[in-house]
């Protein structure tokens, strides 16, 4: 009996902890739902406080792309380029095309391509052929060597003062003359080996090269000509002060006058006595990107803007060529498979030196779009 009444003692307890529980929560629950009435009351009462206002203007535009659309642009193909940029005609008598799109070789009688060279960087900007016939090609990606019998590359990683080569030159002892947009490097074609280097150049930038009747090398840079000896690799001259400051273009003229291209000028110079003697008037103002002188002693001038065909003495326009794939012009070769070669922005053409008939090589330009 004692048992039973113990027992029900512990449920009895048991109950009363439980109804302990119970009426906290019951209380919670009351008090929660009397909070939530207030709540409602006061935003019905207060609609200005809690309903949002939003300005009558459109979103900032994304300064960005969402990720899919930068992976599209990054991952697209680019439309290919077709500036030739360098001309080189060989021993042989073919002629090298140097593009943005790469090297090719072709016979400049017929337009046939008779090789497409593979190189690990596609943009070039200068070639050059030395005393045995190799190819030297410049990209913006560093110095390369081609052998003519194979087309092959078989020479390349040079240590220059820049990757990004914008001419070239072969002087009288046959040394290599390598410009880029940090100076000047001197190689030896033979062995292959880095001779010396000029980065302290005035002007910085080797844009064109050429030699004079003594063999000395002038260079055109971002703030005029400078002179540099061949022997020494050492400036020895300067000049200063011309229009257009900048020289994209220099040649050596049939009398020994230095010929050059600026933004805004075309001008001959005395070598001997640094000084401009004229500024060629047809072309002030022009931007002269490339100048060569043809067997007849003529001199064609490139602009961005056509290309010309000058008397020298006089400065005289003999005639302009038009239908060309673009009017800038970039590179010139003439007297080449008797015709002119004209290198623009937008690929190659051949201009007839007997007829003056004009026609792209379709091989390098871009194919016209569907109608």
């Amino acid at each position: 009996m004692a048992f039973l009444i113990t027992r029900i003692g512990l449920v009895f307890t048991a109950m009363l902890l439980c109804l302990n529980l119970l009426v906290p929560n019951a209380k919670a629950q009351r008090q929660g739902q009397t909070d939530r009435d207030w709540l409602v009351a006061q935003r019905e009462t207060n609609q200005d406080v809690y309903s949002p206002t939003y300005v009558d203007e459109p979103p900032p535009p994304l300064n960005e792309p969402l990720p899919s659309e930068r992976l599209r642009q990054d991952t697209q193909r680019l439309s290919p380029d077709f500036r030739v940029s360098a001309l080189q005609p060989d021993f042989t008598g073919d002629l090298w095309i140097g593009s943005w799109l790469g090297l090719s070789r072709i016979n400049p009688n017929t337009g046939k391509v008779l090789a497409r060279i593979r190189l690990p960087n596609y943009t070039v900007g200068a070639l050059a052929q030395d005393r045995v016939g190799r190819i030297w090609v410049g990209t913006y990606e560093g110095l390369l060597r081609v052998d003519p019998r194979s087309n092959e590359v078989t020479t390349q990683n040079f240590t220059l003062p820049s990757n990004r080569v914008l001419s070239m030159l072969i002087d009288r002892r046959g040394y290599l003359w390598v410009g880029s947009d940090r100076g000047l490097a001197l190689i030896s074609p033979d062995q292959g080996l880095l001779m010396t280097t000029v980065q302290k150049l005035p002007g910085v930038s080797a844009n064109a090269l050429t030699l004079d009747k003594e063999g000395q090398l002038w260079v055109g840079t971002l703030n005029g000509i400078v002179r540099v000896d061949t022997a020494s690799a050492l400036p020895r001259g300067r000049i200063e002060g011309i229009p257009g400051t900048v020289v994209q273009t220099l040649t050596l003229g049939t009398d020994g006058m230095l010929w050059a291209g600026t933004p805004n000028s075309l001008l001959v110079i005395n070598p001997e006595t640094f000084q401009v003697i004229r500024s060629v008037t047809p072309l002030r103002g022009r931007n002269v990107t490339s100048i060569r002188f043809a067997q007849d002693r003529s001199v064609w001038v490139g602009t961005d803007n056509g290309l010309l065909k000058l008397k020298p003495d006089s400065g005289e326009v003999l005639g302009q060529i038009a239908n060309l794939p673009s009017d800038s012009i970039l590179s010139l070769s003439p007297d080449t498979g008797n015709k002119l070669w004209v290198g623009t922005s937008e690929g190659l053409a051949w201009v007839s030196l007997t007829s003056g008939r004009v026609r792209p090589h379709f091989a390098f330009i871009r194919e016209p779009s569907p109608q």
